[in-house]
């Protein structure tokens, strides 16, 4: 059996700033049908970085849907037509005030694949320098800076919660224990 589903009509309920909201009628691999929710989403880039001591730069922002204020990688959305680096790069600058000379890719995270169409590139960035912090007039947050160590421990105690930071965090622990990732002189590695 073929695991594919195949759209068979879709209706917009809702067109927003970040996402739209539609509804698709599917056949499904057995040849039956159902309706599939789905929230459609333009993606984003999250970017780890490390500063001139070797700390991971993270943010800390109020997150209405959850009603807290989360630590996580630096991130945001894409603006159409995009590329993944470009995004991630500029969020980086405009949220911490760092600029990056290049970035490795890190993969693609798929934070709620049942039902929404995101997906977050996650990089890390190499060649870290200062630069000016760029926050959207309706963007508040802090920066953090941490060492990775203890970022890889505030995941594993539940402290970091987000997906995206998780899944960042932990794929550079993995590729760095695995002497995979390259190394730079803000590398995890070298510390």
């Amino acid at each position: 059996m073929e695991l594919i589903e195949k759209t068979i009509s879709s209706r917009t309920l809702y067109k927003g700033r970040i996402l739209n909201l539609k509804v698709d009628e599917v056949t499904l691999p057995n040849g039956g049908t159902s309706v599939r929710e789905v929230i459609a989403h333009g993606g984003a880039a999250a970017v780890a970085a490390f500063d001139e001591e070797g700390k991971l730069l993270l943010v800390r922002q109020y997150r209405y849907p959850v009603g807290a204020a989360l630590t996580e990688l630096p991130a945001g959305k894409l603006e159409p037509g995009e590329a993944p680096e470009t995004g991630a790069a500029r969020e980086l600058e405009e949220e911490t005030g760092y600029r990056c000379g290049r970035l490795l890719p890190l993969g693609r995270y798929l934070p709620a694949a049942a039902y929404d169409t995101e997906v977050i590139h996650l990089y890390l960035a190499q060649e870290v320098t200062v630069s000016h912090q760029k926050l959207d007039e309706d963007e508040f947050l802090s920066l953090v800076r941490m060492p990775f160590e203890e970022a890889v421990q505030k995941v594993l105690d539940g402290e970091i919660e987000d997906g995206k930071t998780i899944a960042g965090i932990l794929k550079i622990k993995a590729l760095t224990d695995a002497g995979r990732l390259p190394l730079n002189s803000n590398s995890p590695a070298n510390r």
